[in-house]
């Protein structure tokens, strides 16, 4: 119950994480006040009426037409603020990070003492079992 609580929490997170960094662009175009075409991927369509608006006959004209066609875009641009680089940090931090490291590395270093103290000397002799005269046994 306990990894499932966990694994439906990491995989939340991550998703957050994908939705808050991605970037994405919506292209929509509108016919009047009617959606006509939308996509994610690429360019819409146009409905055609845009070909349909007859050309002005002064090349200078003052006076044009309105289209009544629109093309909007949505764009999101995604956060790209994770990563931190190093030149940001100050000198104090890069400091503490490079003692930590070598401190913490120094924990897991093997220190091998070869010298056996006891070899030299033999073990007491022992002229009553003080167990079994006092009658104290580990159980």
């Amino acid at each position: 119950m306990k990894q499932g609580i966990h694994k439906s929490i990491a995989v939340f997170m991550a998703a957050v994480v994908l939705l808050t960094t991605m970037s994405f662009a919506l292209d929509m175009h509108y016919c009047g006040d009617k959606l006509v075409d939308f996509s994610f991927v690429h360019q819409v369509e146009s409905c055609g009426m845009e070909k349909m608006q007859e050309p002005s006959s002064c090349e200078n004209s003052l006076l044009s037409k309105k289209s009544c066609c629109t093309d909007k875009q949505i764009v999101n641009q995604g956060t790209e603020d994770l990563k931190v680089s190093f030149e940001q940090i100050t000198f104090e931090q890069q400091v503490f990070v490079t003692t930590f490291v070598c401190s913490y590395s120094y924990l897991f270093e093997a220190t091998e003492s070869k010298a056996i103290l006891f070899v030299d000397y033999p073990p007491p002799f022992l002229k009553r079992n003080v167990q079994v005269l006092h009658q104290t046994f580990l159980i």
